[in-house]
């Protein structure tokens, strides 16, 4: 028996979809957006290590308001 065995997959994978939706949009975002509030390389380091929470900071912080 493997450990996925145990684990509660009705729980999981709504976060798991929460989380690539989250991901998949900010890094679609960072490409197509001009100007960001710091590094475009240092946002995509936050993104992509960051999880859901990385991507709401992106656009919260990251997105440089005109």
């Amino acid at each position: 028996m493997s450990g996925f065995d145990q684990v509660p997959w009705a729980l999981v994978a709504p976060v798991l979809v929460v989380q690539l939706i989250l991901w998949c949009a900010a890094l679609i975002d960072l490409k197509r957006i001009y100007a960001t509030n710091g590094p475009k390389w240092l946002w995509l380091l936050l993104i992509l290590c960051g999880g859901v929470v990385g991507s709401i900071v992106y656009f919260i912080i990251g997105r440089k308001q005109s």
